[in-house]
C-alpha cells in the first residue's frame, strides 16, 4: 500500500520539483498499552534521509527512511527482610522506518503532515542494573526474540521550511500494531509511542 502511493505520487509529478534531503533530532520514546503504569520514557534520537515531491502549490508526498533509536525505562524497588532491593531497566529498540507523510501547506512554509509509518526492528537489548540483598549486578541481554520485526504507526506533526532549504520539524508517531512478541504473555499489548523534535535541509 504504502508503494502504490508513493508509486501514485511520483507519477503525478515533474522531476525538477523534487527535494532531497536530510534530518536528525530527538526522541522522546515510551512503551504504551497493557502494564505500563510504571514505565517511563527513553530519550534517543533519530536520523535519516527524504525526498519531497509537490503534487500542487499546497500539498506534497514526503517518503522517509528514519534510523530511530526507541524503547523505555522502568524502576522499581521492593523491600526484603528490612533491606531494599531495587533496580533499574532500559529497553532499547531500534527502528529503520519509512513513514510516507502528506504535507498540506497551510502557509508558506509551514506544513500540517500525517501519513503511515512501517518500522523494522534491528536492535532490542534490555540494558539492567539491580542491587540489594548483599548483591549487585548490571549487563545487558538481547530481547530480540520477545520483539516484533515490524511496527504499524500513524504520524502527524508540523514543520517549518525557510527558503533556503533549512527545516524544522515536531511529530507525534502513534503505535498501532502490538509489538510484544513473548508466547507467554501473549494477553498483554504494547505499541511504541514517540515524540520527534528535529531539523534537516532539503536541496
Amino acid at each position: 500500500m504504502l508503494a502504490a502511493i508513493a508509486v501514485f505520487s511520483l507519477a503525478t509529478v515533474q522531476a525538477q520539483g523534487v527535494s532531497f534531503g536530510a534530518k536528525a533530532g530527538v526522541n522522546f520514546a515510551t512503551i504504551g498499552g497493557d502494564e505500563t503504569d510504571d514505565i517511563d520514557g527513553r530519550t534517543g534520537f533519530y536520523v535519516g534521509g527524504v525526498v519531497e515531491i509537490p503534487v500542487n502549490d499546497f500539498f506534497s508526498v514526503q517518503p522517509e527512511v528514519v534510523y530511530s533509536a526507541q524503547g523505555a525505562k522502568t524502576k522499581f524497588s521492593e523491600t526484603i527482610l528490612d533491606e531494599t532491593f531495587s533496580g533499574e531497566s532500559t529497553v532499547k529498540l531500534d527502528y529503520i522506518n519509512i513513514p510516507i507523510i502528506g504535507k498540506f501547506y497551510v502557509v508558506e512554509g509551514l506544513s500540517l503532515e500525517a501519513g503511515p509509518q512501517i518500522g523494522f526492528n534491528i536492535n532490542a537489548m534490555d540494558e539492567f542494573e539491580v542491587s540489594g540483598l548483599g548483591m549487585s549486578e548490571s549487563g545487558e541481554e538481547d530481547i530480540s526474540e520477545f520483539v516484533s520485526g515490524t511496527d504499524f504507526a500513524i504520524a502527524a506533526g508540523a514543520s517549518y521550511k525557510l527558503p533556503n532549504g533549512l527545516f524544522f520539524s515536531a511529530r507525534y508517531n502513534v503505535g498501532l500494531s502490538d509489538i510484544n512478541d513473548d508466547p507467554e504473555f501473549d494477553d498483554i499489548s504494547n505499541q511504541n509511542n514517540v515524540i520527534q523534535l528535529g531539523a534537516g535541509f532539503l536541496f
